[in-house]
């Protein structure tokens, strides 16, 4: 199969790069699952953006705070200036964010935020942005998508990529394609306990690997201080941070308070595990009854039914939460158009380290990071748009095994990076 150009994933930074790519090029998407089965459609807080000139400092000095000051300067200025862009963009494809009664966009405010500064639909402003997209996406004739097909490696020559190997019901398909685009999303479904889709494996990492690919931080990740204490198997379900923005607290076993609530991820994390341990329980208490009733209703309607189909009403009673995996902020490295260390070759989202978040993402921030990386990517590629020359041959049997070590191999990478870890 050719085509001008293919992207791995229809999460958020797919989807935009998709649509902000030239129309008069053939592009192909694919998702090794269903095509809302991306970790874009569960983010529930919001999406940052600069309120006016005058929150540039605070934004800029929170997001480098919150990730222990080993942000990329340069990355972290491109994110907060392009943020107005990036929201007029997505209202005018049919986002909606809630508003007050004059009209005026709302704004919320998360753990280690100095004000509220993000925009939010209820608390499924992923979903809400992303089915938008995904719309938008749907009605462009140059634009295919490709569900169940999963990528194995990609084919390289010459140090270019020049497309990917995929697996799919009907065997191994090589699709050569101009530019390749890596959004893949993270590697949560490699953790017995993480708020990611299963099949979140780090794929990209694991082929970037084998290609010499250069990666960066890759054991930079993100533990979520709350998601619901289950028995059950299977993916964690987040207690958004915008709970503990609105009011939220955290409890021991005592009944009484032991962090500060509205401290950087990493911060609550680690005082939660302190906690556990003194307790010796496997969960801490969330109480949400200080927002008021109407508020936890309108602002938090999918947290309030999800526990409330696990027997707890959130209006009332605390809920049992423990820190999952939550967040890649390490990744394949790539420049500030998303480029990476191999010819044709990009990556936008979480797979993708730019540096913005440092060693700890701010709350809010990936949304936005994908997105504005997302369409530099596309911009890049329609400037600098130029054919192969000649097609290149590819045996299938050099594949077939492709793919059966992916994990192991992503998460001894990241062993030998970090040392001793705990999953």
């Amino acid at each position: 199969m050719k085509t001008d150009i293919v992207i791995v994933g229809t999460g958020v930074s797919g989807l935009f790069a998709a649509l902000n790519l030239p129309g008069d090029k053939n592009i192909l998407m694919i998702t090794k699952a269903g095509v809302e089965e991306s970790d874009s459609f569960l983010a529930q807080g919001g999406i940052c953006v600069l309120k006016d000139e005058d929150d540039y400092d605070s934004y800029f000095e929170d997001t480098m705070r919150a990730g222990h000051y080993e942000n990329n300067k340069r990355s972290v200025d491109i994110m907060i200036r392009s943020s107005r862009e990036i929201i007029n963009d997505l209202i005018g494809y049919g986002a909606d964010f809630e508003r007050d009664g004059d009209g005026e966009l709302l704004f919320t405010k998360e753990g280690a935020h100095s004000t509220p500064r993000i925009l939010f639909h209820k608390d499924i402003t992923g979903r809400e942005i992303t089915s938008k997209l995904l719309e938008q996406v749907r009605k462009r004739p140059n634009i295919s998508i490709a569900e169940h097909t999963a990528m194995i490696d990609i084919a390289e020559k010459n140090g270019e990529c020049r497309g990917i190997i995929v697996k799919n019901d009907n065997g191994l398909d090589f699709i050569e394609a101009d530019y390749t685009i890596f959004a893949t999303g993270g590697i949560g479904g490699l953790y017995k306990h993480s708020t990611n889709f299963r099949h979140l494996t780090g794929d990209a990492l694991a082929v970037s690997i084998k290609h010499n690919i250069e990666l960066q931080n890759i054991d930079y990740i993100q533990i979520h201080p709350t998601t619901l204490y289950s028995h059950k198997p299977g993916r964690r379900f987040l207690i958004s941070e915008s709970v503990r923005g609105e009011g939220a607290v955290l409890f021991n076993s005592d009944m009484k308070r032991f962090v500060d609530e509205l401290k950087p991820r990493d911060v609550v994390t680690e005082a939660i595990r302190e906690q556990m341990k003194k307790d010796k329980k496997p969960y801490v208490w969330l109480f949400m009854k200080p927002i008021p009733r109407e508020h936890i209703l309108s602002h938090f309607p999918n947290i309030y039914n999800y526990c409330l189909e696990e027997g707890f009403d959130i209006t009332k009673d605390c809920i049992p939460v423990v820190p999952s995996q939550h967040y890649f902020m390490g990744g394949i490295k790539v420049d500030e158009y998303s480029k990476t260390s191999m010819e044709r070759l990009y990556a936008v989202g979480e797979t993708a380290c730019n540096g913005v978040h440092g060693k700890n993402r701010l709350a809010s921030n990936s949304l936005l990071e994908s997105l504005v990386f997302a369409k530099r990517a596309a911009n890049k590629i329609a400037e600098d748009y130029g054919k192969p020359d000649g097609r290149i041959e590819i045996n299938p049997d050099e594949y077939r095994s492709c793919g059966k070590n992916y994990g192991r191999m992503v998460l001894n990478e990241i062993d030998k990076q970090k040392g001793e870890m705990k999953r």
